[in-house]
């Protein structure tokens, strides 16, 4: 068997266990398949003493990560220390710049800097490996740079946040309301202490950043993501979703239109229909269109030890097998700037939920408004009164498909209506 792959690990936390762990498990395995033996000989994390659960073996410990990417005695640098900045994005370049290959989980970096750290890399005939970055174990990176190589791809969509994803169920399950299905996942460990980057958006986004630049041949562009989370979502919209033949889901979607390119992540309504409509709990679901294979779909575990480290060690196995390529499928040099469409020209369905007093004369201004900004309501529910909520009642309606700042126009007026108690609550219907 050829010499050993010698690696070295920036950042011991979930991640970085899991991959000792997996190879002190599989290492035989792993060998065999990539035809080397696959090594770890340095570390560094910020506390040299504790206790994780595995043996570090003969590897050399270093107090500055940085060091170890320039120094150590390692083809590989493992980037699992997190962040978009910093030390983070210090290692990765420290590593490129001295001939070292790079595998990372850094979703966030990459959103913000892959496209000077992809130049870096091939400028010094290196790789930089991502595939851990989006969606966990799901192998949907290799998916759209070489499985689905031979097609035009259309549009990318799904589930990437399993925070999200899991408080969206259990209120599903449970009927019950977001802030205490939230606490409820803080106390399980589903959700951090500050849930921010999860539940509203920003952690899906990144990954989205990622998915658009592959599928679609272009530089990132994270900040051309529209990003609104889920905090505003009720167990009544679910109520509802499911009467309509929905169920509400923090969709991600990056699709090529006759404007540019949408990048969006917001709560939708997907039909019972979709596969993604059933994908719960802290899973990830992803789905890519092309023109020539149609739509296919990538389901399984977006986060956690074990399907982390399974994605960079596919990475680390390809480095060591001699399977190089350009970091986003493209040059990185000749990666155009993505071209975006403004939310404003988004066309879709949507679901609009009302409190109005239950008086005569409101659907008709209800209706006038929906006239004057000329979106098509497709249907109507009206419920009985609210309880505590004198006199007051929901009318909750879908509409045809239109423009997003016809549907947005329509909400301002709306709310001026004097018998409309709050303003209207939407959400976009998403056909899949």
């Amino acid at each position: 068997m050829s010499e050993a792959v010698k690696i070295a690990i920036a950042g011991l936390g979930t991640v970085g266990v899991g991959a000792l762990r997996l190879l002190a498990a599989n290492g035989d395995l792993l060998a065999k398949r990539c035809g080397r033996p696959l090594v770890v000989t340095a570390v560094s994390a910020r506390d040299r003493n504790k206790d994780r659960g595995i043996a570090l073996g003969n590897a050399a410990w270093y107090d500055d990560a940085v060091a170890m990417a320039a120094e150590a005695d390692a083809e590989i640098v493992l980037e699992l220390i997190g962040g978009e900045d910093g030390v983070a994005k210090a290692v990765c370049e420290a590593a490129l710049d001295n001939g070292r290959d790079v595998v990372t989980a850094n979703k966030a970096l990459l959103a913000r800097h892959g496209a000077d750290l992809a130049r870096r890399a091939e400028a010094a005939d290196r790789t930089l490996a991502f595939e851990a970055a989006v969606a966990g174990g799901i192998p949907i990176v290799k998916a759209l740079r070489e499985g689905l190589a031979g097609n035009r791809i259309d549009r990318v969509s799904g589930i990437l946040n399993g925070t999200s994803n899991y408080i969206l169920t259990t209120m599903q399950n449970t009927g019950r309301d977001f802030d205490d299905v939230l606490a409820e996942a803080q106390t399980l460990g589903y959700a951090e202490a500050d849930p921010s980057f999860d539940i509203d958006g920003v952690d899906a986004a990144h990954k989205l950043a990622i998915l658009a630049s592959l599928a679609f041949g272009v530089g990132v562009d994270f900040d051309g993501v529209y990003v609104e989370g889920i905090r505003n979502i009720s167990a009544l919209d679910i109520v509802y979703a499911e009467e309509l033949g929905y169920r509400i889901k923090l969709l991600a979607t990056a699709r090529q239109t006759d404007h540019g390119v949408e990048q969006r992540v917001h709560p939708c309504m997907v039909p019972l229909s979709a596969p993604v409509a059933h994908v719960d709990g802290v899973f990830n679901a992803v789905v890519a269109e092309g023109d020539f294979v149609g739509s296919t779909v990538y389901e399984g575990q977006g986060a956690g030890a074990g399907p982390t480290a399974s994605a960079v060690m596919a990475d680390i196995m390809d480095i060591a097998a001699g399977r190089r390529g350009p970091t986003f499928a493209i040059p990185a040099a000749d990666l155009p700037p993505m071209a975006r469409a403004s939310m404003d020209r988004h066309r879709g369905r949507y679901y609009v939920r009302l409190m109005v007093r239950d008086e005569p004369g409101v659907i008709a201004d209800v209706a006038a408004a929906l006239r004057d900004e000329q979106v098509s309501m497709e249907g109507m529910i009206q419920r009985e009164q609210v309880p505590d909520q004198q006199g007051a009642v929901q009318v909750v309606m879908t509409t045809h498909e239109t423009e997003e700042a016809s549907m947005i126009a329509c909400l301002d007026r709306m709310a001026g209506i004097d018998a409309v108690l709050e303003r209207p609550r939407m959400i976009r219907i998403e056909a899949l």
